[in-house]
């Protein structure tokens, strides 16, 4: 049988992979512990908790908007009779697709005093300063939230689904039969069940908000990711960056512990859901005020910021923007593809020894792998820097001390820092997908090649690998996607003179110039439908 695997090597490389993609972590949080300098604490003492309070009401913010769009959107459309359920039940999904920086530019050019819809109302009422009414100012921390939170909902919403229609629906039966109202079932019975996916797909979305860079710097709201950037690229201090990084990471570990701590204990779903769903039947006004709320968060997540991308692309596109897309193109296309393939490798390795091999400590290194992903791009940026630069550095010197030619920044100083923060980032993602593929193939199936006489490495690419194929496609598809998106780690990792889509954007961004780059903002968006669209269909198959 190839369930009792004992290699040495496939347990040497396991712990190797997870060690080595930890290891940049350690060395920045031990190096932040002397390093931080004076700059560090005049942060302290002057405007650092002013940051940590915006980050923290940030997240908070976020959390609550996206609770609140996210789970009556997945009550609606997974316990009740509302029209479209079915076409809106993936068109709530592709917020996912749409950048939050990208969201943020095209509401601040749609809403601001020389906006389309100000010009509007202005002209209507004949208002003719800022003095004659008023109007929101979307530039605010509220107004971040709420940008964030029109792309991070679909997290909420996806998994909150998933748990209602995986609940037993016997439970809520038994409930009626012993007096209970079908409100009462719900919120006593249904929505306690439910709990644990709230409670992880807020801490994504807590994690994703602690994580983002662009969005808060164009409102320019101050916050912790914000205060590294600015304290290493403005004030060129590493040592107080580092510091700051590891702030955030505290905070991060805090909602994770959180996190875990608060659905310990809590009941999870039933192993065997009902499939014979009986849904509410609203009446024609709750149909209505439902299908109104849910067409809204589709159209201001994802649908109105799309248009107004293509409406700059067709007014503003040139064949030099054309050539310009081209190479930030196949740039990002490069690094996505090393960084997708690299990381389901690793997955696949990892999930594999956790499933086949003998070791007691065989799921050490899945976890450890996976811990990456609550990393911001920021943080991550400066632990790359802080493991790759003292590498570099020594190599240089060894080369010198054997009479070869500095080799330079072979490390930190070129792509391969950012393929690594990458493989960093997003290994939990591969990680979880393809360990959910490995769970539904039977346990029989372990045993079976070993009864033939087949050895573990033939059996596993002649039976796990053909039943992992749409696992191990969703799960580079997935990572794939969020290496064209992610922006941070790549603006401080790249080297000279190298940009990709989403460096350019930002640039154009904060230039005021997003029309130039609407072109690239558009294929960065239609690739991100590519998982959504593959997992939709896998669905309906």
């Amino acid at each position: 049988m190839i369930i009792g695997n004992t290699s040495t090597s496939w347990k040497f490389f396991s712990w190797f992979f997870a060690l080595a993609l930890i290891s940049p972590i350690v060395v920045m949080l031990v190096g932040s512990l002397n390093n931080a300098g004076d700059l560090f604490s005049h942060l302290w003492a002057t405007v650092l908790p002013e940051y940590i309070q915006n980050t923290l009401v940030l997240g908070v913010l976020v959390a609550l908007l996206s609770f609140c769009f996210g789970v009556p959107a997945a009550v609606l459309i997974s316990q009740t009779n509302i029209v479209m359920a079915k076409q809106l039940r993936w068109l709530l999904m592709l917020p996912l697709a749409m950048p939050a920086y990208l969201v943020a530019y095209l509401y601040t050019d749609l809403f601001d005093y020389a906006g389309p819809v100000q010009r509007l109302l202005r002209a209507w009422f004949n208002w003719q300063s800022p003095n004659d009414y008023y109007f929101f100012d979307i530039r605010t921390l509220g107004g971040a939230a709420i940008v964030i939170s029109l792309v991070m909902f679909p997290y909420v919403y996806m998994l909150t689904r998933t748990a209602f229609e995986q609940q037993d629906r016997n439970l809520l039966r038994a409930s009626r039969l012993l007096g209970c109202s079908e409100r009462q079932s719900f919120y006593k019975i249904a929505l306690p069940l439910a709990r644990p996916a709230i409670a992880i797909s807020l801490t994504l979305v807590i994690m994703e908000t602690l994580a983002d860079f662009a969005t808060v710097q164009y409102f320019a709201v101050n916050t912790l990711t914000t205060a590294i950037y600015d304290t290493w690229l403005g004030y060129g201090d590493f040592g107080a960056a580092n510091a700051l990084a590891s702030v955030l990471m505290l905070f991060i570990l805090f909602v994770v512990v959180a996190e875990q701590r608060a659905r310990a204990g809590q009941r999870h779903q039933s192993s065997r859901p009902n499939a014979n769903q009986e849904r509410k039947k609203l009446s024609l006004t709750q149909q209505i005020f439902g299908s109104i709320f849910c067409w809204f968060l589709v159209l201001a997540g994802f649908l109105l910021p799309l248009t107004l991308l293509i409406i700059m692309a067709i007014d503003y596109a040139d064949y030099p923007q054309l050539i310009a897309l081209i190479a930030t193109g196949k740039n990002s296309l490069e690094i996505a593809i090393y960084s997708a393939t690299i990381a389901t490798l690793i997955a696949l390795t990892l999930a594999l020894f956790h499933r086949l091999h003998q070791s007691r400590s065989r799921m050490i290194p899945l976890q450890i792998s996976g811990f990456g992903y609550a990393i911001p791009g920021t943080v991550l940026a400066m632990a790359m820097l802080a493991t790759f630069g003292p590498l570099d550095h020594a190599i240089n010197d060894v080369a010198k001390g054997v009479g070869f030619q500095a080799p330079g920044l072979i490390l930190s100083g070129t792509v391969f820092a950012i393929i690594f923060a990458f493989v960093v980032r997003f290994s939990a993602i591969a990680n979880g997908t393809i360990n959910a593929g490995i769970s539904q193939i039977p346990k029989s199936l372990d045993l079976a090649p070993g009864s033939l006489g087949v050895k573990t490495l033939p059996a596993i690419f002649r039976v796990h690998l053909p039943l992992l194929k749409s696992s191990i496609l969703v799960a580079w598809l997935l990572v794939f996607v969020e290496a064209m998106k992610e922006l941070p780690a790549v603006l401080l990792l790249r080297p000279f003179n190298f940009e990709t889509l989403s460096t350019q954007i930002y640039q154009l961004i904060s230039d005021e110039r997003l029309e130039q780059g609407a072109l690239g903002a558009i294929l960065i968006v239609l690739f991100g439908l590519l998982p959504i669209i593959f997992l939709n269909r896998q669905k309906d198959s």
